[in-house]
């Protein structure tokens, strides 16, 4: 069984099934369509031909069996199929020369005369048409199973790709984060160290839900929102009632599917670009409109000597890419900013 896997390997089939119907096949009508045999006497007749033909058949099928076998071995590389092939074509030739003076003699031998009317052009065309079929059908079978193999490999390649490429993406909202975090735990020790442990301790239970999900390329809605109430009270923790956030999401939306984290980089965003104080509070609405999450925050921005790199929503933009034909799409105006994720019906096919 070993043995024969082997082989199958070899030739990119397993040709049992060839063997054992298409040499009775072919040395049935090999002299029906070469050596001007007939039916007509009934099969009975026809046997002592069809039992020459098939010992013809047979001798010349493992022969090349056994020389594309030997060959595929030797040039197994794709550079090499040329030579492969010319090698091929030259043993089957000497092959066909050297059996068919070996099984003349037996044909004699067995005392069978040869039809009349049948030139040895018509038995030379006859047996190479034998070895050309049995050729062309290991040689197609065998190039049809290197490009199917060549698809699925650069298939293989194209999908590791992909996944580096988003695995890469995913990477850099961890960090992204636990920038911010303690950015925020640095605010918040000379202010009330208190409230410090505290906000340590809420970080640590997001930051084990973010570890968690590391491995996942979507999340429900219902997920991202259970994740960003856990992250809304790190920033209570720091803004108190100067951060406003209205959600308001039927759970009718809770199985449809966004990127991981895509929220909580537009709160940072928000949080980050703009002025929060008693004076000044911002408000951050999230709402699903037409199978789409919108969240909005209105526009009081800080006075930044660098321009934003909007590395947050490129991240969002290119995870989003992977897994819908739908855009991101961002709102800016002199009031608020807007961005509008599109809400994925299933999940998208795992790299």
């Amino acid at each position: 069984m070993h043995k024969r896997k082997k082989v199958a390997e070899i030739l990119g089939f397993d040709d049992t099934w060839a063997l054992i119907l298409g040499i009775p096949f072919i040395s049935f009508v090999i002299p029906l369509l070469f050596f001007k045999a007939t039916l007509a006497n009934g099969l009975g007749a026809y046997l002592p031909e069809w039992g020459v033909s098939f010992m013809y058949t047979i001798a010349y099928w493992i022969s090349c069996r056994f020389i594309f076998i030997y060959f595929r071995r030797r040039f197994s590389g794709y550079q090499e199929t040329r030579k492969r092939i010319v090698y091929i074509a030259a043993s089957a030739l000497a092959a066909y020369f050297l059996l068919n003076r070996s099984l003349g003699f037996v044909h004699e031998a067995i005392g069978l005369p040869h039809r009349e009317g049948v030139t040895d052009f018509d038995y030379t065309v006859g047996t190479l048409m034998i070895v050309a079929l049995v050729s062309t059908l290991y040689e197609s079978v065998f190039l049809y199973d290197r490009w199917k193999r060549t698809i699925i490999e650069a298939e293989r390649l194209m999908r590791e790709n992909v996944e580096s490429q988003l695995e890469g993406l995913k990477n850099q909202v961890n960090p992204h984060f636990l920038f911010n975090s303690l950015n925020t735990l640095s605010y918040l020790i000379p202010e009330d160290p208190q409230r410090a442990v505290h906000f340590v301790q809420k970080l640590s239970k997001v930051y084990r839900y973010i570890l968690e999900i590391r491995d996942k390329k979507l999340l429900t809605l219902k997920e991202e929102l259970d994740f960003l109430n856990a992250y809304l009270f790190l920033l209570k923790e720091r803004f108190g009632d100067n951060l406003n956030v209205n959600i308001k999401v039927d759970d009718l939306y809770y199985s449809l599917h966004l990127v991981p984290l895509s929220l909580q980089i537009l709160f940072e965003n928000a949080i980050k670009h703009n002025v929060i104080s008693s004076e000044k509070p911002l408000f951050i609405e999230l709402w699903v409109e037409g199978k789409r999450l919108v969240v909005r925050n209105n526009i009081q921005l800080k006075k930044q000597l660098m321009p934003s790199t909007q590395v947050g929503l490129q991240n969002i933009k290119n995870r989003y890419a992977f897994f819908s034909d739908e855009a991101v799409d961002i709102l800016e105006t002199s009031e608020c900013f807007t961005v509008s994720l599109p809400l994925i019906e299933a999940p998208a096919t795992v790299f």
